[in-house]
């Protein structure tokens, strides 16, 4: 086991020289607010098995029960949640979402059909992120919403909708064949987030009448769009899906599966796995296999590319991937279109720092609109290590320097993705600081005390 230091404003890490041991993920973050919301919008009651424990669930936890939605947590990770099959009961909510991306995007669109006034807000960097491509998308489904502050971003204020004949439901969509109701269309950009149109997907049973929605333009970060898709069909709602330009959800209610278990995060399997290659390994990650929904499980492609052996397997009910340096004694550089593993391609950025040559990750430009500017800020914390960066819109490339500067202070943006990334580079061999590591409570909250368990300290 390693040794840090561990204080409220940072963690020092002490020099590392190697990784091995097992590891049991913690929930999947993307699975477990999906599951939440479709368990709040169904009938019947759902036992969720393995809910993530974290800053994000707490705070879709904390909405639906404000909207009227009955929750109580079970035994260790277990919630029962009892649905309300359709829109949300309570129609006046004040919801204070913090910087949940999926909380914050999904609850608009399901509140934007609910029927009532509410208003969504959160923490500062939140209302710096985009949301305008979805209120467009929503205001075509008939929604009232205004900006509270700047146009195109949170906060907002959701009012209920002006209805024909005084109904308090929303009137048929806007444009395309939508006149009747039936056949509707609802057009989104997909340029800038993929959880616009996931939150536009599952809330569209609301309408109470088969919805299409068009994406305009490229959609990035398909799998998680796959993730949605993949869930809603375990609620009983399944969509056509005409590559990924249109999908047709059918009017229908969701239907409690009854019980479903949250996969293992795949996203925080990488870090992980990332230190089985860096620190010779092998580790294992519990919770998640080959057969996963989510798109970050093709991170161990990245990682055999880069000369990583890494393997899958299945004990009992746990599915596993292993992972361990190859036979070379260093990882390869390599150049990825990143558009099916967002999130996991930050930890790439890391293992650039141990390969031989320039590493380069594009169509990543949905870094620029989460926690933080990720691009910008993993360009900034890389080059404290002395390595050479050069960034784009959509695109990093990366070139390790001959020796990694000791001590480094890496600030974090409040970002959990920055915190675990670098806590990786002490597997280089040299002490480095990781300023606010609380942040990890958005997804980790265990993650340094299980990074500690599987490595050890170089001698001095």
């Amino acid at each position: 086991m390693s040794d840090f230091i561990r204080i409220s404003d940072f963690i020092d890490l002490s020099p590392l020289s190697g990784a091995r041991g097992t590891v049991r993920l913690p929930g999947s973050k993307s699975i477990s607010n999906r599951i939440l919301l479709l368990s709040a919008l169904a009938s019947g009651t759902t036992h969720v098995k393995g809910l993530l424990d974290s800053d994000d669930t707490r705070v879709m936890l904390d909405a639906l029960h404000r909207l009227g939605v009955n929750w109580k947590r079970l035994e260790g990770d277990d919630h029962r949640v009892d649905g309300v099959g359709g829109a949300f009961p309570i129609k006046y909510a004040n919801l204070f979402l913090g910087n949940a991306g999926t909380a914050f995007r999904s609850l608009t669109a399901a509140c934007a059909m609910s029927g009532g006034d509410y208003t969504l807000s959160g923490v500062p960097r939140m209302h710096e992120r985009p949301i305008g491509d979805l209120v467009e998308a929503l205001r075509q489904a008939g929604a009232r919403i205004d900006y509270t502050e700047n146009d195109g971003f949170p906060p907002l204020h959701i009012r209920p909708p002006i209805a024909p004949e005084g109904r308090s439901t929303l009137p048929s969509p806007a444009g395309g064949r939508g006149a009747g109701g039936e056949g509707a269309e609802i057009a989104v950009k997909g340029n800038v987030s993929s959880q616009y149109l996931t939150g536009l997907l599952l809330s569209a049973p609301l309408l109470g009448r088969e919805v299409t929605v068009v994406v305009e333009g490229e959609l990035i970060s398909k799998p998680y769009v796959e993730i949605t898709l993949n869930l809603m069909q375990r609620y009983g709602i399944e969509v056509k899906r005409e590559g990924w330009q249109r999908f047709t959800v059918p009017a229908a209610t969701y239907q409690s599966p009854g019980e479903i278990e949250v996969e293992g995060d795949a996203s925080s399997a990488s870090y992980f796995l990332a230190a089985g290659a860096i620190g010779h390994g092998p580790v294992r990650v519990e919770g998640v296999g080959r057969n996963s929904i989510q798109g970050d499980v093709r991170f161990a492609e990245a990682l055999a590319r880069m000369g990583a052996e890494v393997g899958f397997g299945r004990d009992d009910a746990t599915s596993w991937i292993e992972c361990r340096l190859g036979c070379a004694d260093k990882l390869h550089a390599i150049d990825l279109d990143c558009n099916h593993i967002p999130d996991a391609a930050m930890t790439l950025a890391i293992l650039a720092l141990f390969a031989n040559g320039t590493t380069t990750l594009t169509n990543i430009a949905s870094w620029r609109v989460k926690e933080t500017d990720r691009i910008t800020a993993m360009a900034t914390e890389l080059r404290k290590l002395g390595a050479k960066v050069e960034e784009g819109a959509d695109f990093i490339k990366i070139t390790p320097p001959t020796k990694l500067i000791p001590n480094a202070q890496i600030d974090t943006y409040d970002d959990h993705r920055m915190a675990m990334c670098f806590s990786l580079v002490a597997l280089g061999g040299v002490p480095i600081r990781i300023n606010d590591p609380k942040c990890v409570n958005k997804t980790f909250p265990e993650y340094f005390e299980k990074f500690a368990a599987i490595t050890h300290a170089a001698s001095c």
